[in-house]
């Protein structure tokens, strides 16, 4: 008996069925390749400096950064070091966090700055936050006190950066990638650090500058970046004296720095945004609508913020993290 006879129609058919099946079983196994190298691929996207790609943090506490303070002034010249955990990188980028708390309160253990430290070594960075000394007057509500304190305290942050670039072996960092940030009181340390001279800071203080820190600080701190947190400039003519690269972030209500030059003798982060683009200055402004000072819906000192606030920190940091990157670190 004869084999069957087939048409050209069905061989047709019996080869478009078989390619069909053939494409999708690569089809799937293309998927199901991608399904396993996709965390793969995404986790060595992550990029050091601006993801997070250390899970654990090393602390230090209380580590003095100026041996000639004296018995009465030791705890405000102590500082907690943050390092990611197991680095093994020899020279690291530094950020100096400071404190706010108008002068008058608080210290390097601020919620805020343990955060910030901690996300920031996490990201390869070293942390260092200082403590600094503080007004034994009232410099919340006398503006006078408040240029005095504020004056000592540059002066405070300018021992720990030479400090810091004195040891720079010791802890592992760059001496030319050294960055200054604070939020409130610390973003103005950070600011007259990096942008004023001592005689400037100390004429405008009405304090006669003493001849040590005009030999040592007659200039701006040399200093790779400065992230100022709802911090403001007391002469926005100061950023002429060095181009250094900045981040502002602050609430668009802020009644305690207001973001523009109002009745406080201050210059806020948008004064500072727009000279900064003036002078051809790298920086990036972030404003977080609606919100106060310190990221807060409505500013209460007495209350650090819950987790919204701290939502809005991380957000900070993270903004700030992606500037650094992109004009620091890259």
């Amino acid at each position: 008996m004869g084999k069957p006879f087939k048409s050209s129609g069905q061989t047709t058919a019996r080869v478009v069925c078989i390619v069909y099946l053939t494409m999708t079983v690569k089809k799937l196994f293309i998927f199901n390749l991608l399904i396993f190298i996709y965390p793969h691929v995404q986790a060595q996207t992550n990029h050091r400096y601006k993801d997070l790609v250390f899970p654990d943090v090393s602390i230090d506490n209380d580590i003095s950064y100026n041996a000639a303070a004296n018995e009465k002034e030791k705890k405000a010249y102590l500082f907690d070091l943050y390092q990611p955990k197991d680095d093994k990188e020899l020279q690291r980028p530094l950020i100096i966090w400071m404190h706010g708390g108008g002068f008058k309160y608080s210290s390097k253990a601020a919620k805020n700055v343990q955060l910030w430290c901690k996300t920031f070594a996490q990201r390869g960075y070293v942390c260092a936050a200082v403590n600094y000394r503080l007004s034994k007057k009232n410099p919340v509500f006398n503006f006078d006190e408040f240029l005095k304190a504020s004056y000592y305290a540059v002066h405070d942050l300018k021992t720990a950066v030479e400090y810091f670039r004195a040891n720079a072996a010791l802890y592992r960092i760059d001496p030319d990638k050294i960055i200054l940030a604070g939020n409130s009181a610390g973003g103005i340390i950070a600011l007259q650090a990096a942008y004023s001279s001592d005689e400037e800071l100390a004429k405008l203080s009405n304090i006669q500058p003493d001849s040590i820190g005009l030999t040592k600080y007659s200039k701006p701190l040399k200093v790779a970046a400065v992230l100022n947190f709802w911090g403001a400039i007391y002469n926005p003519d100061w950023l002429l004296n060095a181009r250094v690269p900045i981040v502002n972030v602050l609430g668009s209500n802020d009644g305690i720095v207001p973001p523009t030059h109002k009745s406080a003798p201050m210059f806020g982060g948008k004064d500072i945004h727009q000279k900064a683009d003036e002078l051809g200055i790298p920086n990036a402004l972030n404003v977080f609508e609606g919100y106060s000072h310190e990221l807060q819906k409505h500013f209460n000192p007495f209350f650090s913020g819950g987790k919204d606030t701290q939502q809005r920190w991380l957000e900070a940091g993270q903004f700030a993290a992606d500037f650094l990157f992109k004009t620091i670190i890259k």
